[in-house]
């Protein structure tokens, strides 16, 4: 049998970058998949299965951190389970340590042999990704600890109390242990390790550098909502637990801190992933933005090398350790990309809008300067290099072979698709993009003309030409009426799939309001609104399939984007349902937002997950802030600004409160009354 990507739906996740742990719902780590403890883009843990008396525990739920189960290896004489054992995990930026105690209700003391054996596994990333062969390695004795290395990843093992027996493929501890009558006992272990070769590691501080510290702050305090239904408050809490865990920055920059794209394969930075995430994030941790501009503007494009994708100006798309290869099996066929890769046609105008709507929001004016020079970079990008054949489009072309096919956020080969479900073929201008650019051509030049450079006027009228050029050239009519096509193909025919592509166009400004109505129905029709989210492609095209990654599935963030684009062009109602269904979604997935899940319809049962989807996602837990503001009424994205909407629709969670946004250096508070009517007004 081939080798095939694992799949992480029914997996228990811990994470504190750039250490994760996967294991079953049972607490187990087995030899099998992706289970296994992490640091970066290196497991190091590949198997730590617990004994008692040579049995495996056997489970009784978890919750979070802390596995329950019972031991029926011990006190069989009695029905009733009287010895219960408890794994309490913790992860920590190059730490995981488990803390195992043993509950006896038995009138006798009692002595148990407690046994853990560990795996050590140093399976690159990749290899686990594509179900590749383990990479067994040998620890030995050093300084009273167990030491594995390899390369730059070390990993040092500790089980206090414990006798110790180490072979080829890891460490078997064990623990003899005396059990009080009715009484209690513990042991624990632990595996420190570090990547020195790792370009990302853990953050420092919660928002370092960022506006928050500029208003005298010590960061950005936890949202707190307060609701009948207690939904909202849920998600908001998963997703501030699992965006914490996602917080990075690169070694070099330990200040600036962005969020990883998400776990397990995707724990670095990406550029596009990034930059969403942190613009969702305006509202809630306004200083977030500033690092991952930061960040990125480090790494900024300077020349023109095609095996790279690097071009002058342009923002990378991923940075990794080492080359990232994917298997043939994979979404990628036979992808090979350079450790720092620039293919990507849609970071580049993002982070444009990204430091215009940072500005909006408060960032300080210095700050904003002392990224003007990336600015007039990223805008000559859009102008000389990313119109490869001077149509007047934003396009994408892998000349390597082995790069990105597609470079837009749909980036699976096979995700760009004609009505018939064929595949278009490249050079591809998406449609997205062009409002991408269009947007980010006027927030340039608004920073431009704010801050005293030359050049507003010339991108004003750029992006005024992108606009004609866009409404003459991308409309596309089914049986349902117009529709912008998902993209230009070579022979720039509009690609006339439908797809939850247009829906970003919404908020951008390149549609005109009737055209933005259009798409906002067309978005909300069945053949797109599965109920939970916006489908990714129609259910009219013939490649659709609700657990095809790209062509059929929900993304969360995608949803998200749109509902954002809803509530800025006036589509309140729209946005409100969107945002509910989203919330309905959130409830089947115990509040953890997926990466992406089925595009199942909501009368076809519950949400259903994809099976290999991340989570956390940084741009999937994001999206709870537009979500909770859509619910409030409010606008998204409104640039500095937390504006009450004229008219709400009523919200089926009745009167609630929100506390802890942002906007212009303040903190506020929004309440909602049973009629929907919003409030807003300044904390403090």
């Amino acid at each position: 049998m081939s080798p095939r990507q694992p799949f992480l739906h029914d997996l228990s996740m811990l994470l504190a970058a750039p250490m994760q742990a996967w294991s079953g719902q049972d607490g187990q780590i087995r030899a099998q998949g992706a289970q296994g403890m992490y640091v970066a883009d290196t497991r190091v843990v590949g198997e730590a299965v617990l004994t008692v008396n040579g049995e495996e525990p056997e489970p009784l739920g978890s919750a979070g951190p802390v596995f329950d189960s019972v031991v029926r290896a011990v006190g069989g004489a009695y029905a009733d389970p009287l010895l219960l054992l408890a794994r309490r995990r913790t992860v920590g930026p190059s730490r995981v340590a488990e803390e195992i105690s043993l509950r006896s209700d038995l009138p006798d003391e009692v002595t148990v042999s407690v046994g853990l054996r560990i795996g050590v596994d140093f399976s690159p990333m990749t290899a686990v990704k594509s179900g590749g062969p383990r990479v067994p390695l040998a620890p030995v004795r050093r300084d009273g600890r167990w030491v594995a290395s390899s390369g730059a990843v070390t990993a040092s093992f500790e089980a206090p109390g414990a006798v110790a027996m180490a072979d080829d493929g890891g460490i078997a501890f064990r623990w003899d242990v005396t059990i009080p009558p009715r009484g209690r006992a513990q042991v624990g272990w632990s595996v420190d390790a570090v990547d020195g070769q790792s370009p990302v590691a853990a953050a420092r501080g919660e928002s370092a550098g960022g506006i928050a510290d500029a208003v005298g702050t010590a960061g950005p305090k936890p949202l707190r909502v307060s609701a009948r239904d207690p939904r909202l408050a849920a998600l908001v809490a998963q997703a501030q637990q699992d965006l914490s865990g996602l917080r990075m920055s690169a070694v070099e920059r330990p200040d600036d801190a962005f969020l990883a794209a998400g776990a397990p394969w995707f724990f670095t930075l990406f550029g596009r992933d990034s930059i969403i995430a942190a613009r969702m994030m305006l509202p809630v941790d306004p200083g977030l933005a500033a690092g991952t501009l930061r960040t990125l503007a480090a790494r900024q494009g300077v020349e023109n090398h095609p095996e790279t994708a690097e071009q002058p100006g342009k923002i990378l798309h991923e940075l990794r350790r080492g080359e990232l290869v994917l298997p043939a099996n994979s979404h990628n066929d036979g992808l090979r990309l350079p450790p720092v890769y620039y293919g990507t046609v849609d970071a580049t105008p993002l982070w444009i809008s990204l430091l215009h709507d940072a500005w909006k929001w408060g960032m300080p004016e210095e700050a904003v300067r002392g990224l003007l020079g990336n600015l007039e970079a990223a805008l000559g990008w859009l102008r000389d290099w990313a119109d490869a054949d001077g149509d007047g489009f934003l396009e994408y072309l892998d000349t390597t072979g082995h790069g990105l096919a597609n470079q837009g956020w749909k980036d699976s080969g096979d995700s760009i698709r004609w009505r018939d479900g064929s595949l278009a073929r490249g050079p591809i201008a998406l449609a997205e993009v062009q409002g991408y650019a269009y947007r980010a051509a006027l927030d340039g030049a608004e920073l431009l003309e704010a801050m005293g450079r030359p050049g507003a006027d010339e991108w004003r009228s750029w992006a005024a030409v992108l606009s004609e050029k866009f409404r003459a050239a991308f409309w596309c009519r089914d049986g349902l009426g117009t529709y912008p096509a998902i993209a230009l193909d070579a022979d720039k025919r509009p690609v006339d799939g439908v797809a939850s592509n247009m829906g970003h166009l919404l908020g951008t400004g390149i549609l005109s309001e009737e055209e933005g109505a259009v798409v906002a129905a067309r978005l909300m029709h069945p053949s797109l609104f599965s109920g939970f989210g916006i489908r990714t492609l129609d259910t009219g095209n013939a490649g659709y399939w609700p657990l095809r990654y790209h062509c059929g599935s929900v993304w969360t963030h995608d949803s998200a984007v749109i509902l954002g684009g809803l509530a800025a062009s006036g589509h309140t109602a729209d946005a409100a349902q969107l945002a509910a269904g989203l919330l309905n979604a959130a409830e089947g997935f115990g509040y953890r937002l997926p990466e992406l899940f089925s595009g199942r319809p909501a009368d076809d049962g519950g949400p259903q997950p994809y099976p290999s989807s991340c989570r956390p996602q940084a741009w999937a837990a994001a999206s709870a802030v537009p979500i909770l503001l859509a619910t409030l009424g409010l606008e998204p994205q409104g640039a500095g600004r937390l504006p009450v909407a004229a008219a709400v629709v009523p919200t089926p969670f009745g009167a609630f409160s929100v506390s802890g946004l942002w906007a212009n250096g303040r903190q506020f508070k929004v309440d909602v009354d049973a009629e929907g009517n919003t409030a807003v007004s300044a904390a403090g």
